[in-house]
């Protein structure tokens, strides 16, 4: 069975960080491109960032560029993505998504997704 699951959220204060993990199962991550979306309420799904399965390319949205990283642990069967200087409008459901090779910014495009962690920033 196909899945995805992710986890590491939780509530944190302004400027803090978390480290959310997408652990694949049924299938090898190496081969798909990983993305991570966001939903904040009545709001629409966005991207954040995704990483290839060719050369390990990243891509970020200009709204966490220079604080999130995603990464790839292979051997894991696993994909991270660490938030850090988190602000508020950092709040939402984060989910993780797998598509073939490369990535793309359409949410249509992606075969597979995880059932969303909550990231809560506040004080």
């Amino acid at each position: 069975q196909v899945q995805l699951v992710e986890s590491g959220g939780g509530l944190v204060q302004p400027g803090g960080s978390l480290r959310l993990s997408c652990v694949a199962s049924g299938f090898t991550l190496d081969y798909y491109a990983i993305a991570w979306f966001r939903q904040a309420p009545g709001k629409e799904r966005e991207g954040v960032s995704c990483i290839s399965s060719t050369d390990g390319s990243t891509y970020n949205a200009d709204s966490v560029k220079g604080r999130f990283t995603i990464s790839r642990d292979n051997a894991k069967n696993t994909v991270y993505l660490q938030m850090n200087s988190l602000r508020p409008e950092d709040t939402a459901v984060y989910y993780c998504a797998a598509r073939g090779v490369i990535c793309s910014g359409h949410i249509s495009e992606y075969d597979y997704w995880g059932q969303g962690t909550q990231v809560t920033v506040s004080s």
